[in-house]
This record gives C-alpha cells, structure tokens and sequence, in this order.
C-alpha cells in the first residue's frame, strides 16, 4: 500500500472511492445485518486510512465519506426515528502515547495548562439505542441507525427488565442514552438452546443482543435476556447536572443502570492505571468490553470544547488491542477424539478475542502442556490464529496462585479407563479401547455429519451426543432410519421402539421434519465426501479426493484395502506407507466393515468423475489457506483450487507455491513470507482460477 505522502490526487480519489463503498459495505453488514466480516482492527484501520487521506487532501472530501456518517441506513421492517441531535460516534485511540496527545489536543483547545478530570467508561459491546421519556413515562426507543435516523424499537425496548418505564424527578423531556448487550452467562445459555433446536448460532454477544433488539416480534426480544447500561444523554428540556459524574449520580436515582466500573480520573497516571485494571478484570466480567471510553467530566468544559464534523472534542475511545486478550485458565481437560488421540483442552473463563468469544483453547498434547508449563489457575495471554483457532501464547507466570502445580497428563483415558500408549515416533498419547470408547465412537458420528463429509444440517455435537447416549443413534446407518423408527405409533413408543422426536423437549413437528429432509438430501453422496466421512486416521479431504480420483469407485476402493493391496496406494503423490498402512487396518477391523456395510445398504455412494481443468496456472501447485476468506467458505475454496488442479495442504513449508491470506491471518503468512512464499489476497486466488 502507497505512503499516503507519495499518492497524486487521482489515485488519492481512486482510493477515497474504493474506501467509501468497502467501509459502506462493513457497515451495512455490522449494523443492518449484524453479521460482521471484518475484524474490528482491518476496520478500523480502513477509517483511519481514510482520515489520513482526507487530511492530506480536504477538497477531495466525497460526500458519501465515511467520517460524515456513523452507522448504515435503516433496515426495513422498522418505522425510522429522527435524532433530534445525533447519535454520534467518537474518535478511536490505540495506546497510552495517544490518549496523551488527545489530552494535550483538549489543553491546547482550552488554552490551559491545568490538569482536567474526565470520566472512565468501560464501553460496552452492544447496540446502541436511545429511551425518550416525556413527564416521567417512557414513550419511544430508537436504535443509532446512521446517526441521525433510526429505528423504532419502542416495543422491543420495554421487554428488557432493568429498563424504567416510569421515572420520577427527571426533567419534563429526558432523551437516555447507552448500549443494549447479553450478558455472556445468556449468551452462551442462548447458543446452547439453538444449538439443540439445530438453529444457526450467535458469534458472540453483540450479534446476539442486536439481533434479539432489532425483532419484529417483541416477544422473541422478551424470550432473549437483555441488559442496558445508561451513560449519555440527547433532548432533554433542563439539563439539571454539571458535570458526567453527577449524570450518572441523577441516572442512578432515576433507577437506570450505570456501570459500576466508571471512575472519575484527574491526570493520565489515573487514566492509565484505570485502563490497566480494566484490561486485568476484562475477562472475569459478566459481560464484554472492547475499550474504555474517556469523557471531559465537566458540562461547562464539553460546551466549549464542542464538536468536529461527526466525533465531540471532549471523548475519545481508547480501544483495547486486537486479537489478544487476558483471561484465566479455569480447568484442564482431555477430550478424546475419533482416531482416540488424547488432546488437551484449557477451559477459559470466556473473553472475546477479535470479535468471536473464546472460552476453550487446545493445548495441542502433553510435550506442549510441559513445554509452556500450562497450569489450572494460570493467567494467560490467548490469540486467534489465522484460522480462528484459539491458542494460548504465554502463561503470566508472575499472576500464578502460589497453590499452583503442575498438570499431570493421564495415562489413562478418562472415558472409558482404558490405557492411553504414546508410541515412540509421535507427540499424540491415544486410548486404546477403540470404538468400545464411548468418547471415539460419539467423536465418529459429528465427524460424518461435518461440514466437509455428510454436512446434515440439524444433526448438532450436542443432538448425537444425546442420540448415541439414549441409544437412538449408535452408528452412521442408524441416521439414515431415524425417519422410518419415528412412524412408530404410540403402542412401538411404549415398548421402546417408537422414538416420537417431535415429542422431545426443544423440537417440535417442524424441526423433525427439517431434519428429515436434510437426512434425505444426503442419500446420495460423492465419493470423496464418503471416504473422509469415515474417518480413516490420516485420511482428510485432500487424500479422499486423491483416493477418490485413483479407484473410480468405493467397491473398488475397498476390495483393494481388504486384499492388502497398499501397493496401488503408496504409488499416489502424497500418500505414504504409514497413511497406507492406516487405512488397510481400518478395513480389517470387522466392526469397521459391518458399519460400513450397514451403510451402504442406505445410501448411494456416487462413483468419481474427474472434472478437474488441469489447464489452469493453478495446475499441480500446493495452496495453503490462512485466515478469513470474504467470497468464499473455506470449504468453497479448496474445492475450487483441487477443482482447478491444485493440491491443498494445511501447512507451509518449502513445497508451497501459494498461500492465499484472509483477514486475521496468523502464523502461516509470516512462515510463508520466512520463506520466500509467494501470498496473495483472495481476489488474486479467483484471478488465477479464473
């Protein structure tokens, strides 16, 4: 990206163009659909650009820029809501250095030398809205919207308890204003029960509060627990406070909830110090935080220091860094997966970390747990990697509770008490009670139902986990007669045989039914998705289309495997004779060879044909994807590079030729640029299949 010093005017127009319709778009995505796709840090790093570019050239201002607006236009469905002053936003700063040059930016105003209080308020990860109330009642609610027109949420708003409805002693016409959020204990509570129900869940709590606001039916909103804290105000007829401090003290005596953590700080040593503890107790609070909002405590001090085009000269934003994040380690636990495999996972108090709420981490296998000296009771440092998987990158060793003492990594499986064997040659210590472990045979099912294998919509962890428990599901086939055992009448019920879904806490006739047809969808599948479904060890998505592309068919497939023909296998470009040997073994395991073939009498595996256009620049090149693609899932894209020839690994190394870097891209675009690895953004990958 160009210096801002070094563009002309017409790439500085070209660019102010690009900016407005890319953040345009964020906006609409974040504050129409709630479903935001960029981090809060490309964001703002977009605005900033275009700040910097407007302050080096003022007349090329377009009149659709983002510094004049604030939020996006109304969504439909709503009566709008005129402001009659504006919802403003505010500056954002990123450091302690920044918060002093705003202060000195406030002297330099004020012609004053004087240390000036201001106010400290966590600021809160919701939706923003405003309450009128005229002589004491509560007569109209409003969302932000652009700024200067909203939405009506008057009905939607009396749903949410600690909101008064009347007040007493407040000035005739008294507009508050704050944050509507979901406390985490809701939200997860929330996630859980759509999670059963098979419904889409909420990213994190500020999707989850806007969305349940901006209801059509109130009585969803009311189902959904909402919270709001109070912290500014808009149209009010007599303003009877003089500084931020006593608003909040007349707030508080009106029966609005103000947050108890604001502090009124008189120079920046209080200001940093407060941030610090806020950053520290970040993760222990009930609900999430993304920065501290800095006030001019005095009413007298903000009227003179005014405003600028859409931001006030007397607040600032101090946001906290992104994509890391404080928090504790609450437990240690094994979780046992498919192939039996012994993975540590951190239980953590939740914290969001780029947007996503984070209350697991792995912590990969035992050399690691030893290597980092992760303990139970730890603070740690957690970060997103690139492919949003959580990891823990540091312990604070100096908040370590002095109780504390090493994790013992069980050699045991804590599912089913078998021996848990590390072999000499790998870093993984696994179970080796097979699927007579519980833990392995559960794993198998959410495994065949993912995304990249039978992708059965409705069929959640937690429903199979439920199902294989009450013996409704024990194995793949099993899924595929769940509709014919649901038929049974009441006198199959009351043997035992019938299952009656739709009579189970959650579902209803509905739900069933969509399950059923999605069940149905999936009869006929393709050969590749079939194979990784099966959850041979070592066997993903790459090498079921390898093997897939190689036999033709599965009843070939398997008669090779059963006849030990390994041969055949190890002479494909990239599979070797341990991911050989793993597959025969998996077919000579006759339980293995019942499921399947259980299987196969319910449904049509289709055989393979090759379609790959190996005409394309991306024909035999390795591809490794990091980070966040806009146009496509991730599922999307590596089939379109193996469509186009191209093989997809789930590293880097020396025989990548491309890594295609998302948004919050991690580790693998810096080990690519390490080694001199050609990356490039998503639209130069659709360039190149194109």
């Amino acid at each position: 990206m160009k210096d801002i010093k070094d563009l002309s005017p017409e790439e500085a127009a070209a660019e102010l163009e690009y900016l407005a319709a890319e953040i345009a778009k964020a906006d609409t995505a974040y504050y129409q659909n709630d479903d935001p796709y960029l981090s809060d840090a490309d964001y703002d790093r977009l605005k900033h650009r275009n700040f910097d570019i407007e302050a080096r050239f003022p007349y090329l201002t377009r009149a659709d820029s983002p510094s004049k607006r604030v939020g996006a236009e109304v969504k439909s469905g709503f009566s709008k809501v005129t402001h009659r002053f504006p919802m403003l936003s505010l500056a954002d700063v990123f450091s302690i250095g920044e918060v002093e040059d705003f202060i000195m930016g406030v002297k330099r105003f004020l012609n004053t030398s004087e240390e000036i209080a201001f106010m400290s308020e966590p600021k809160i990860d919701g939706l923003s809205f405003s309450a009128r109330y005229e002589k004491g009642m509560f007569v109209q609610g409003a969302t932000r919207g652009d700024g200067t027109t909203g939405e009506d949420i008057t009905e939607n708003l009396k749903t949410i308890g600690n909101l008064p409805l009347r007040i007493s002693g407040a000035p005739e016409i008294l507009e508050v204003r704050g944050e509507v959020y979901m406390s985490k204990a809701d939200f997860f509570a929330l996630n859980a029960r759509y999670e059963q129900e098979g419904k889409k869940i909420f990213a994190n709590p500020r999707n989850a509060a806007a969305g349940s606001l901006r209801q059509l039916d109130p009585s969803i909103t009311a189902e959904r627990k909402l919270s709001l804290f109070a912290y500014t105000w808009g149209e009010v007829s007599e303003r009877v406070w003089d500084s931020q401090q006593d608003f909040f003290d007349h707030l508080r005596g009106w029966g609005f909830p103000t947050n108890p953590h604001n502090a009124l700080c008189r120079n920046i040593r209080e200001i940093e110090e407060n941030f610090a503890r806020l950053t520290e107790i970040r993760a222990d609070l009930p609900y999430d935080i993304d920065g501290v909002v800095y006030k001019v405590n005095s009413i007298a001090l903000q009227e003179r220091l005014g405003f600028l085009t859409r931001t006030p000269r007397w607040a600032v934003a101090h946001k906290f860094p992104a994509e890391k994040a404080l928090t504790r380690i609450n437990n240690i636990r094994i979780q046992v997966g498919r192939t039996g495999a012994l993975t540590p996972v951190a239980d953590l108090e939740p914290i969001t970390v780029g947007g996503v709420v984070v209350s697991h981490a792995t912590l990969h296998n035992e050399d690691e747990v030893k290597r980092k000296d992760v303990r139970i009771g730890d603070t740690v440092i957690v970060q997103r990697a690139g492919d949003v998987i959580p990891q823990i990158v540091q312990v604070v060793a100096e908040k370590r509770p002095a109780e504390s003492t090493p994790f013992e990594f069980p050699h045991f499986c804590p599912q089913c008490g078998a021996h848990a064997i590390r072999e000499e040659d790998e870093a993984v210590r696994r179970c080796t009670g097979g699927l007579s472990c519980p833990a392995q045979a559960i794993e198998r099912m959410i495994h065949f139902v993912s995304r990249d294998a039978f992708d059965i919509v409705g069929l959640g962890d937690k429903i199979i986990e439920d199902f294989y428990h009450e013996g409704i599901v024990k194995t793949p086939a099993d899924i595929f007669t769940l509709e014919e055992r649901n038929r049974g009448g009441d006198d199959l019920f009351a043997a035992g045989q019938g299952l009656h879904l739709e009579r189970r806490e959650g579902w209803g006739k509905k739900s069933v039914d969509n399950l059923f047809a999605a069940i149905r969808n999936k009869r006929k599948i393709s050969l590749p998705r079939f194979i990784y479904a099966l959850g041979i060890r070592q066997v993903g998505t790459a090498t079921s289309l390898l093997i897939a592309r190689h036999y033709g068919s599965f009843a070939q497939f398997m008669r090779d495997m059963q006849a030990k023909e390994t041969g055949k296998l190890v002479a494909i470009d990239g599979i070797g004779s341990s991911m050989a040997t793993d597959m025969v073994e998996f077919f000579h395991e006759p339980h293995n060879v019942d499921i399947v073939n259980r299987l196969l009498a319910q449904i049509e595996v289709e055989d393979f044909v090759d379609t790959t256009n190996y005409n394309t620049p991306l024909a035999g090149k390795t591809i490794v994807f990091t980070g966040t693609l806009q146009h496509l899932t991730r599922s999307e894209a590596k089939a379109k590079a193996q469509n186009a020839g191209a093989k997809v690994a789930g590293s880097v190394s020396k025989n990548t030729d491309y890594v295609v870097q998302g948004a919050d891209a991690g580790s693998k675009a810096a080990k690519a640029a390490e080694l001199g690895i050609k990356v490039v953004d998503e639209e130069t990958f659709l360039q190149l299949l194109a």
